[in-house]
């Protein structure tokens, strides 16, 4: 059986969401505090925290943890590895030439390699790559993670951002610490090198990689930190109905509740 029959026919196990039911999960109504005092609403956050002595699997609002939404760039992170895999792209050292046209994101506007289109989230990198995937072979990589509805759409250049393929907080949660663990269909050094230039920020005993994403609609962060212990993982959305005013709100929620876990240290 070659690889795309084989992949094919798990196909359907993409619509069946992973970790069905957040039910289980300690919810934290305590948490909810961040959110209002962000005045966002409507929203979700997961946390699945694994180190010693601390481990749990936290949720606030869990029926919205399992409500897939468009993962806008935080697919980046996935779509990485589908674009190493598949020689569309050779390493974060490889230069994609600017095409010229001025878009609304300054840093889009010059040259950019990987590690620079995953920081400043440079859509027209991301659909360049696409179009070299191609649609097949991104429904095969979607398909074979069970990433979300792993639904790639009619449009191979914009099906992460126009609603076509959707996952859950819970969702993205669980393909972060498949990827921590290198537990993925995919070459360990790419991975190794996904995780790399995932990373915000960094001090003597701890790592933040993270990705933000934004539909116009819904606002996500995901991520984790990794501590001597074991590591943190998170997954926030929430809606934007202030648009570009509710986006720092992803962090800022985030990053308190990680405090109060000690995950994260208190600003200085």
């Amino acid at each position: 059986m070659t690889r795309l029959a084989h992949l094919a026919a798990v196909a359907l196990l993409a619509l069946i969401p992973l970790n069905a039911s957040a039910d289980d999960w300690q919810q934290r109504p305590d948490w909810a505090d961040v959110f209002a005092e962000q005045k966002a609403v409507n929203g979700t956050l997961v946390i699945v925290d694994k180190r010693e002595g601390r481990a749990g699997r936290f949720v606030v609002n869990p029926g919205r943890a399992n409500e897939r939404l468009s993962p806008a760039s935080t697919f980046k992170v996935p779509h990485a590895l589908f674009a190493l895999d598949a020689g569309a792209v050779d390493d974060e050292f490889e230069v994609f030439p600017w095409d010229g046209t001025e878009r609304d994101v300054p840093a889009w506007n010059q040259d950019q390699t990987l590690r620079s289109a995953l920081r400043y989230s440079t859509v027209w990198v991301f659909q360049r790559l696409a179009n070299q995937i191609g649609r097949e072979r991104e429904q095969a990589y979607l398909s074979e993670i069970g990433y979300g509805n792993a639904r790639v759409g009619d449009d191979v250049g914009t099906f992460w951002l126009d609603g076509s393929l959707r996952v859950s907080a819970v969702e993205q949660v669980d393909f972060l610490e498949r990827l921590y663990d290198m537990a993925l269909p995919f070459a360990e050094a790419d991975q190794r090198l996904v995780k790399d230039i995932m990373i915000n920020e960094a001090d003597r005993d701890w790592i933040l990689r993270a990705k933000s994403g934004w539909d116009g609609q819904v606002g996500w962060w995901i991520g984790w930190v990794e501590r001597p212990s074991g590591p943190v993982f998170f997954a926030l959305n929430l809606d934007t109905p202030e648009r570009l005013a509710d986006l720092p709100k992803r962090e800022a929620i985030t990053r308190d509740v990680l405090r109060r876990l000690k995950a994260l240290p208190a600003p200085e």
